[in-house]
């Protein structure tokens, strides 16, 4: 089973760029989980009939969104983190908005795991975001996607908005302490770790510099490879053994991040 995640950054552009469809003809992903679709499905007629369509959108229109597309028919689906971790963590009070209403959070459950899709928030230039992203949503995720782990191993894939290690971003020294690659986001990576989740393109891949999911617009950055790996592909180590070739595509255009993807070999 081939499962790709991919931060669109609006579906309805890629898609009218034709590489939505270039993409899915290439590459015929099994699942494909979507961050920051900025649609509802009423805004958008896609065909792709080999697939079912779930749809996490957000509540405000061509903002943020999830999205699961899977040729397997789900167990059951899953939209938005649980009320009481909302409540426990007062995900619902940010200047922003409600993180909670926001499409974030995706998860299909399947025979013999769950995948759960994520588009975490961005702690902003000025940090002004860092507070609800390090206190609360980093902590109420990793509670969310361990509760799902007592029942299923999990595959969990999104944009992170984090790079974890000075080997995930072209110019760590420069951007110390900046949004993306604060301590504290950073941490939020570390904690994931400590959960007992892989960073499945990482344990394949220790030292392999130059492997970036997402380049800035600006100063011809993605043609030059000034890039961040922010975009993942976790797994619980109860499934991390049945997972092959990690890859990051950063050929594939059409959004400012690339596709990364997995493949889940069959239980012995």
């Amino acid at each position: 089973m081939k499962l790709y995640s991919w931060n669109v950054n609006g579906i309805r552009a890629v898609d009218k760029k034709g590489a939505l469809a270039d993409f899915i003809t290439r590459e015929d992903p099994d699942v494909i989980c979507f961050q920051e679709t900025k649609a509802h499905p009423d805004q958008i007629d896609l065909e792709f009939p080999q697939y079912h369509k779930f749809w996490a959108s957000g509540t405000k229109k061509g903002y943020s969104g999830t999205a699961i597309w899977t040729k397997v028919e789900p167990l059951n689906v899953s939209y938005g983190l649980p009320e009481n971790l909302v409540t426990e963590y007062g995900l619902d009070n940010d200047d922003y908005g409600d993180p909670s209403d926001e499409g974030r959070v995706l998860s299909a459950e399947f025979e013999d795991f769950i995948v759960i899709t994520v588009y975490t928030p961005n702690s902003k230039g000025d940090l002004s975001r860092l507070k609800l992203r390090h206190k609360q949503w980093d902590p109420a995720f990793l509670q969310y996607a361990k509760a799902r782990e007592d029942t299923k191993p999990v595959l969990f894939c999104g944009d992170l908005n984090v790079a974890h290690m000075p080997l995930d971003l072209a110019n760590p020294k420069a951007n110390e302490g900046k949004h993306g690659y604060t301590v504290e986001e950073r941490k939020g990576i570390d904690q994931i770790i400590e959960a007992g989740f892989v960073d499945t393109f990482r344990a394949a891949n220790p030292d392999l510099a130059g492997a970036y999911t997402w380049w800035t617009h600006w100063a011809n950055a993605r043609a030059r490879n000034i890039g961040w790996r922010i975009d993942y592909w976790f797994a619980s180590e109860k499934i991390a053994a049945r997972i092959q070739n990690p890859q990051i595509h950063p050929d594939i255009t059409g959004s400012d991040h690339c596709p990364v993807s997995i493949e889940l070999t069959d239980k012995e």
